[in-house]
């Protein structure tokens, strides 16, 4: 192998493991929006009619670009809670994870979010 051939795969590696990088953290930061206005919206939704909605379909006042937050979590009520989960972040699924003062005062009983009430894997 020649070293000029040497320097572009070293020069093609680095760019690989940057792009790689680069979308596990904007995964992680869209994951984080998406799934934070999600929450939002459905504690706003509890204190405008007392209950939870029963599909995402029942949000009310929502905006243009909460569709995109929508779309990118899974949502299910559960009694008097709801479970709430990431599945897209910008182009693929987040690993999130929240410390338990994140989670007092909501409604959320389960989650595939790390440090949830009963996170699943």
């Amino acid at each position: 192998m020649s070293r000029k051939t040497r320097w572009l795969c070293v020069l093609l590696l680095l760019m690989f493991s940057s792009a790689c990088a680069f979308q596990e953290q904007a995964d992680a930061k869209f994951g984080d929006q998406h799934f934070k206005t999600a929450i939002a919206l459905i504690e706003l939704y509890k204190i405008r009619h007392g209950s939870y909605p029963d599909t995402l379909d029942d949000l009310t006042f929502t905006g243009v670009w909460d569709a995109i937050a929508l779309n990118s979590v899974h949502y299910k009520r559960l009694g008097e809670g709801y479970q709430l989960d990431i599945s897209r972040g910008w182009v693929g699924k987040p690993a999130l994870s929240y410390p338990s003062d994140f989670w007092k005062g909501l409604g959320i009983i389960a989650s595939n979010v790390g440090g949830a009430p009963h996170s699943a894997p």
